[in-house]
């Protein structure tokens, strides 16, 4: 009896696999023929009609995958979830000078993640986003990234804002102009947004102040104008904030010490101005803070230094800074590695204080008003070589042991 039912168990399991060999063999694949046509058209637009897909076995999601693109089971179907257009790998899906978004791109209503990357380069054939049928997509999609299309003009599509599941906005290095769309502060799931890299103008809109779950807002290297939002500080979950290399003016905003969690302060290469007014020792989770070369102004002793423990990273350089470095930076600031006040108005003895800061390795004070004798031991100038420097203060005396290293180094 035993052995009769070890023979149709074994009977089943065979039958089993000759039924999925031969549902490969006949071409019958899990992936509904329209959702195969889409995928097959939309790809066709970017890269040509010479893609069929013919080498595929069985379907764009079997045993020879397109490199790519990613799929899911919904309903015992594959269904298209993750497409990448460009030269990311080897065998990549690579773009052809002349490109088209195709309608059928937007059939693919199972898409989570659409990419593209270095695709649309092509100096006589400009392309820009489509401004119709995102919201085909707006059940589904959760990251949307155009990186690295210097042909890739025109303006943010303001349909953009019907993408409510969208977690991830990534338009960096493109051509793209034109003022941000106030409507993208309705896309409340956001976590990232970065559009650096562009030549977008105009303010900042108010209404990012409703990006409550945003942890990334990257901005910069754009020609974004006007004053900061004191909205800014609504983004209570952001960890980064990069908004260097713009044309900003004005005070920077009190409200930007509501951002607790913040690590990332960059807003370097603006006009800020008004004063260090912003109570920097409430965000005491900066590991790196960067204002430099903005003409801010105030006295660099009115923040208390002693209370930013975390600070890896100091640039505040080229601000029209006064007063003296306070020895407070020495006494708090233990993970401190890169500071950097040059060519501000500085007076005053440079603590030798300083070189008690464990993890410090680059420290740069030339170009002040800088006095009396530098008195930091032959260690510490060993330590950091190149990485120190305190020339162009007129009034601040050179002890002889550092002047000869610095002959030996230039030697």
């Amino acid at each position: 009896m035993k052995s009769l039912r070890t023979f149709f168990f074994v009977i089943s399991i065979l039958s089993l696999h000759g039924l999925c060999y031969g549902e490969a063999e006949n071409g019958i694949a899990p992936m509904v023929k329209t959702e195969q046509e889409a995928l097959y058209s939309a790809i066709q637009g970017f890269v040509g009609n010479w893609w069929n897909g013919s080498d595929l076995y069985p379907d764009p999601c079997g045993w020879t995958p397109i490199q790519g693109v990613s799929c899911d089971l919904f309903d015992g179907f594959w269904y298209v979830t993750d497409l990448n257009i460009g030269p990311l790998h080897d065998n990549s899906l690579r773009c052809r000078q002349k490109v088209e978004f195709r309608p059928e791109m937007f059939e693919l209503n199972h898409l989570k993640s659409l990419s593209f990357f270095n695709c649309f380069t092509s100096l006589h054939h400009p392309v820009t986003i489509p401004t119709y049928s995102w919201e085909k997509l707006a059940s589904s999609l959760q990251s949307l990234e155009f990186r690295s299309n210097p042909r890739l003009n025109g303006k943010i599509p303001t349909i953009f804002s019907l993408l409510k599941k969208l977690q991830s906005l990534v338009l960096m290095e493109n051509g793209l102009t034109g003022q941000i769309p106030p409507s993208i502060g309705n896309l409340a799931n956001l976590k990232r947004l970065v559009l650096s890299g562009n030549r977008f103008t105009g303010q900042i809109p108010y209404s990012f102040g409703n990006l409550t779950e945003l942890l990334i807002l990257d901005l910069s290297r754009n020609s974004l104008s006007g004053y900061l939002p004191s909205t800014i500080g609504g983004l209570i979950s952001l960890l980064k904030l990069d908004l260097s290399s713009n044309l900003m003016v004005g005070s920077i905003p009190r409200e930007i010490a509501n951002l607790k969690n913040l690590t990332l302060l960059d807003l370097r290469n603006n006009s800020f101005s008004g004063g260090l007014k912003i109570p920097l020792e409430k965000m005491d989770s900066l590991e790196e803070l960067a204002l430099s070369s903005n003409p801010i102004g105030g006295d660099l002793g009115k923040i208390e230094w002693r209370d930013m423990h975390k600070l890896v990273f100091l640039d505040l350089s080229n601000m029209d800074l006064t007063g003296e470095v306070p020895e407070s930076m020495a006494e708090g600031m233990k993970q401190l590695r890169y500071l950097d006040l040059s060519n501000n108005n500085l007076s005053g003895n440079l603590s030798p204080k300083l070189e008690t800061m464990p993890c410090v390795s680059a420290l740069f004070v030339s170009g002040n008003n800088l006095t009396g004798e530098l008195k930091f031991s032959d260690k510490f100038y060993e330590k950091l070589g190149r990485r120190f420097a305190a020339w162009k203060n007129p009034n601040l005396c050179f002890p002889m042991n550092y002047r000869k290293q610095v002959e030996f180094r230039l030697g």
